[in-house]
């Protein structure tokens, strides 16, 4: 079954920015989301099965696709210091095992981060803007992002306003994004997060990824892992749709990110078909595609394992989170 395009004619996308009124009109202008078509086509693919030799490698890259991460009130150096070894060195016993992408901590938790990670080639994510609610004066929240910049992140996971995106203060929210793209400066790139299980509806997710593309992500997230609904299969095939449609319009390529409820490899796998068959093979790398998640890397280090020996480890073979 092919989906619908969700992108509109080039020239539509030169003024949408200008007003609330030309903004609310373009987003409202994109085409429905057909719910049960959106629904079955992440099913279908999600059945795909892969041979060994391409499971080994699809391993392998999602482990090298992974946001570490731990945001946690009672997160501690220690827990962040053990977090960026283990991102450095997933599997100590086996160097052949790749880096993950980042480490994503909370602000003042950068700096013991950077130090953990420093020389690794492994990234420093952060969470800012109140998160994960974004409850908070737009003062605040950019001296957030301005704090977890300066103390060395690399990225920069946002929460959009959903009060706002929901009440239809679009520009608002867009407005808000490209302020706290400012504050990322040269240095960090930019994840929004959605909070896709509290839009609640596909054409709300759909309008909210353009919007997020439209004010300057270099990525675009599903959820915090912090509500009942994360990323699914469906809101993430959707969110893949608009970054391949805003590409083809706008020559500009943005990353997208699940995040929350992605344990095992299989589920890992799941994922990056979808990203094959929908955005493509550019997006078949970590500088476009992450798994923001804790317990993901335990299970594909312990698949990984399976493969190579042909067994599974044993309970002390990989860290606890």
């Amino acid at each position: 079954m092919t989906m619908p395009t969700t992108a509109p004619p080039a020239h539509a996308l030169s003024d949408v920015t200008a007003s609330d009124g030309t903004l609310r009109r373009f987003l409202h202008g994109l085409p429905g989301v057909d719910a049960v078509g959106l629904e079955a086509r992440a099913a279908s693919l999600g059945t795909r099965s892969i041979k060994t030799t391409a499971k080994a490698y699809a391993i392998d890259l999602a482990i090298s696709m992974v946001d570490l991460t731990t945001l946690e009130g009672a997160d501690t150096p220690g827990k962040v210091r053990a977090l960026g070894a283990k991102a450095v060195r997933p599997d100590p016993t086996d160097r052949t095992a790749p880096a993950t992408a980042a480490v994503c901590v909370y602000p003042d938790m950068v700096a013991t981060a950077r130090e953990a990670v420093a020389g690794s080639g492994v990234k420093v994510a952060s969470v800012a803007t109140a998160f994960p609610a974004g409850r908070a004066p737009i003062a605040v929240k950019l001296a957030d992002v301005r704090e977890a910049v300066s103390a060395g992140a690399d990225e920069i996971d946002m929460v959009i306003d959903r009060g706002a995106f929901l009440a239809g203060n679009y520009l608002k929210v867009y407005e808000e994004i490209v302020a706290v793209k400012e504050a990322c400066g040269t240095s960090a790139r930019l994840k929004v997060i959605f909070e896709t299980g509290e839009l609640s509806t596909y054409d709300n997710i759909r309008r909210a990824s353009w919007l997020g593309m439209l004010a300057g992500a270099d990525f675009i997230k599903t959820s915090t892992g912090k509500v009942a609904v994360n990323a699914t299969p469906a809101n993430t095939l959707l969110m893949l749709e608009a970054v391949r449609d805003f590409r083809a319009q706008t020559g500009v390529q943005v990353g997208v990110k699940p995040a929350g409820g992605i344990r095992t490899s299989k589920d890992a796998i799941k994922f990056l078909v979808l990203v094959n068959e929908t955005a493509g093979e550019d997006w078949l790398d970590n500088h476009w595609f992450r798994f923001g998640a804790s317990s993901l890397l335990n299970d594909l280090l312990m698949q990984r394992q399976k493969l190579a020996t042909g067994r599974y480890s044993g309970p002390d073979y990989v860290t606890v989170d």
